[in-house]
C-alpha cells in the first residue's frame, strides 16, 4: 500500500478532525482503506503458514472502523487517526466480544507502526481465567515467557495498568505473583515507517507476529 499517502492523510485528519473535512476527502479514504484491506488479506495468508487457526478470519471484519464511539468519551472528535486491524482465530476482534488472543497492528498519523500480540484488557471473567492459568501452570507460563524470539522482539509482557496488589483470591507470594497483577497479557513494539519500503510491510508484520505466537498459543489454552 502507499504508506506515505496514508500517513499524510492521517496527519491531515488529525488537524481537521471534523465531518466536513472527512466528507470532502472520502475518496482518498476509500482508496487507502482498500489498500489497507489488501494488506490484511495477504497478512492472514502469511500468518496461516505458522498459525492455521487464523486462516478463516474474515479480513473485512478484522479492520476497525475509523469512526470513534463518542458516547462515553469526553473528547468529541469523530474520527480515529489510525488505521488498525486485529486478526483472531475466532474472527471477533474486540476483547468484549470474547475474541481471544489477537494479532493487532495500527499505523498512526506520526508514521509509527505498532505491532502487538495477546489480549488487551480482556473482560473480568476472561482475565480471571488467564490469571488462574498462570497459577495452575507455572512451568508452562515460564516456558512461554522465556521463549527466545518472544523476548528478543518484545521483551517482557506489557505492564500498563498493573495492579499494586494481587487481585482478590490470589496470593501475594504465589507463583508469578507479579504477572497475576496484570490487566492485559500482551506484548508490543513500535517502529517508524517513514524510511521503510511499503513492499516490506507485510513481511515485517508477519515476522513480528510469528515471534508473538508463543504467547498467543499459551492464551488459547486458557478456558
Amino acid at each position: 500500500m502507499h504508506v506515505r499517502d496514508l500517513i499524510q492523510f492521517l496527519g491531515e485528519l488529525s488537524e481537521n478532525n471534523n465531518r466536513a473535512w472527512f466528507v470532502m476527502n472520502k475518496p482518498r479514504y476509500d482508496i487507502l482503506r482498500a489498500e489497507f484491506l489488501d494488506v490484511v488479506i495477504r497478512l492472514i495468508a502469511d500468518l496461516s503458514k505458522f498459525d492455521p487457526d487464523v486462516a478463516g478470519c474474515n479480513p473485512k471484519k478484522a479492520l476497525f472502523r475509523i469512526n470513534r464511539d463518542m458516547r462515553f468519551s469526553r473528547e468529541k472528535i469523530p474520527y480515529k487517526t489510525t488505521f488498525s486491524a486485529a486478526i483472531t482465530a475466532s474472527g471477533l476482534k474486540k476483547p468484549s466480544q470474547g475474541g481471544g488472543p489477537a494479532y493487532y497492528f495500527h499505523i498512526d498519523a506520526d508514521g509509527k507502526l505498532l505491532i502487538a500480540g495477546g489480549e488487551y484488557m480482556p473482560p473480568p471473567e476472561r482475565l480471571r481465567a488467564i490469571r488462574q492459568q498462570v497459577i495452575a501452570d507455572p512451568a508452562g507460563f515460564s516456558k512461554m515467557l522465556k521463549n527466545r524470539k518472544l523476548r528478543e522482539t518484545f521483551g517482557d509482557l506489557q505492564q500498563e495498568g498493573k495492579l499494586i496488589r494481587p487481585p482478590k483470591g490470589f496470593e501475594a507470594d504465589g507463583p508469578h505473583a507479579e504477572y497475576v497483577k496484570l490487566k492485559s497479557f500482551i506484548v508490543w513494539n513500535e517502529v517508524g515507517l517513514k524510511k521503510n519500503s511499503p513492499a516490506d510491510l507485510n513481511k515485517q508484520l508477519a515476522a513480528t507476529f510469528k515471534d508473538a505466537y508463543p504467547l498467543v498459543t499459551w492464551l488459547r489454552q486458557v478456558t
